[in-house]
């Protein structure tokens, strides 16, 4: 008759009970404690005060802001059309550089302030686009056509035009919109008066005569998106 005189199994420090909780101890002790009391407070103060970022966000009565949202997504437009791919890499970087050239450019562009922020501000821009190139090819034909025909009577004058565009920009636009025209040239804006040269003006034309003729396609357009 044999004896086993093996001594029994001592268990693993993995199985042991003890050894398990005295390490589950030592993990709250050294990770778990130290995140709630110091890296727990700081994430909450962050995101508190990213929230009260964020309520502070006013596109609509803030110019700053309006001018920094504005400049970037203009600014990455025109990056994603000179680099030419969509790839990650790009947008991250054009997004980057938008907006850094936006925050510091933003106290320059008061300009941006005198447009008109709406929904369907895109499609009056479409729409004044549209206007302004049938209005082009309208011009060019009519000069041309007067080039090709001596006969036709040209009545050169410099006429007045009155605007209700309030801002610079939108005078700006109005003007250089008239001079893009063939047969009339903006000369000079003096306060909501444009002194523009016209080559077939009717003898003695009055004020409200030229302003319908010359402008007023186009500032009734503008007027939509554009003080």
């Amino acid at each position: 008759m044999t004896t086993d005189n093996s001594s029994p199994e001592t268990p693993s420090p993995e199985k042991d009970p003890k050894k398990l909780k005295q390490l589950a101890n030592q993990v709250q002790n050294l990770v778990v404690k130290p995140y709630k009391k110091r890296i727990m407070p700081r994430f909450r103060r962050f995101f508190h005060g990213l929230k009260e970022q964020y309520r502070k966000i006013d596109i609509k009565n803030e110019p700053r802001q309006r001018r920094f949202v504005v400049a970037t997504l203009v600014l990455f437009i025109v990056w994603l059309l000179l680099v030419g791919t969509l790839s990650w890499s790009e947008i991250v970087v054009g997004i980057v550089v938008a907006a850094f050239t936006a925050f510091l450019s933003s106290n320059h562009l008061a300009f941006i302030d005198n447009l008109k922020f709406k929904w369907a501000m895109p499609l009056h821009v479409l729409r004044y686009l549209q206007v302004f190139v049938v209005a082009l090819l309208r011009a060019n034909i009519d000069m041309a056509r007067r080039v090709l025909s001596p006969r036709l009577p040209i009545n050169p004058a410099l006429v007045e035009v009155q605007t209700q565009l309030k801002s610079p920009l939108g005078k700006l636009i109005l003007a250089n919109s008239i001079t893009l025209t063939p047969g009339t040239l903006t000369v000079d804006v003096v306060g909501d008066h444009l002194q523009v040269h016209w080559i077939d003006s009717t003898p003695g034309v009055d004020l409200e005569h030229a302003t319908v003729a010359i402008a007023e396609s186009f500032e009734r357009h503008l007027q939509e998106f554009i003080e």
